[in-house]
């Protein structure tokens, strides 16, 4: 996409963390935005809001339908189910030149990673959150998209300003973690925190969102999407202690016990690194947010 070029870009969603940055983000390189909500949270400030739950799918269609406005772009950050996919496919092949889908590095199997994490794989989740966003993407692969081309970004941990911080159980999405950290209070962590995490500003995952936009190279295309950095756990958490001035203190909880107590954890309980070559080779725009200046920024937008 061309610096001058200004788009027509429908959101489903825009009031939430990662909708709402990519909102903001669009309205800032001048695009025109129209976000997707159900009213109950403010969208930002210039974007032409649509109301509707997605849930209702006569309603939503009739409400696109109702717009008769045709969009360059539709991203879709909200998609759950593969029902979610498939309405996409349904509504916007005949209104939307482009769909980029946002999946999650959670469809991949815990237990059969590789250390880096490519796209293909022969092991995916087939349960809960991720095997439901792998569903979604087996309907965008093997649907009919029409003359709309699409793609899916995968993020891994997403992290920045207009959302919690925390990245690994007990303490992950933690609204009192700042005050536990800054009373002194030890973290548990799983494992001690010595899985190694490559997180992404939310920002920078917005700019690759965009950057998909008339790039050939992206159509059809499934992308791993994270960080510069790859940490520990631990060092994410270290990063906060020294913003806020204080000193970590971690307390070890062990994996096998607490993945016997909680399996649904399993997802965020392994290494999750991954191999950009295929972002890097689309030329679009990879993430470069240094982990240690993103972090900064989110914790002094929690202060």
């Amino acid at each position: 996409m061309a610096a001058q070029d200004k788009l027509d870009i429908l959101i489903i969603g825009g009031s939430g963390f990662v909708s709402g940055t990519l909102a903001k983000t669009a309205l800032a390189q001048g695009h025109q935005v129209w976000t997707v909500t159900r009213g109950q949270r403010p969208v930002p400030e210039g974007a032409h809001s649509l109301v509707a739950d997605r849930h209702d799918t006569e309603h939503f269609a009739a409400l696109i339908q109702a717009t008769d406005q045709q969009w360059d772009l539709v991203v879709d950050c909200i998609g759950y189910e593969p029902d979610a996919a498939r309405q996409d496919l349904a509504v916007f092949c005949q209104r939307a030149r482009y769909l980029v889908f946002i999946s999650t590095d959670f469809v991949f199997d815990p237990t059969q990673r590789h250390f880096p994490q490519g796209e293909e794989s022969e092991h995916y989740a087939s349960q809960g959150y991720g095997g439901k966003k792998r569903l979604c993407e087996l309907e965008l692969i093997n649907g009919d998209a029409g003359a709309m081309q699409w793609t899916v970004l995968r993020p891994c941990h997403i992290y920045g300003p207009g959302s919690l911080l925390g990245c690994l159980p007990l303490h992950g999405r933690d609204a009192d973690l700042l005050d536990k950290m800054k009373a002194g209070h030890s973290l548990q962590l799983v494992g001690g925190g010595h899985f190694l995490q490559q997180p992404i500003f939310a920002a920078d995952l917005a700019e690759l969102t965009l950057s998909c936009y008339g790039q050939a190279s992206s159509y059809g295309q499934i992308f791993c999407s994270a960080g510069p950095d790859i940490v520990e756990s631990r060092t994410y958490y270290r990063i906060i202690a020294e913003v806020l001035g204080v000193n970590l203190q971690v307390v070890e909880l062990p994996v096998a016990q607490h993945l016997a107590e909680n399996p649904q954890t399993a997802p965020f309980l392994c290494h999750r690194i991954y191999d950009l070559a295929r972002l890097r080779a689309a030329g679009l725009a990879v993430p470069s947010t240094p982990l240690a200046i993103g972090l900064r920024r989110h914790v002094e937008s929690l202060l």
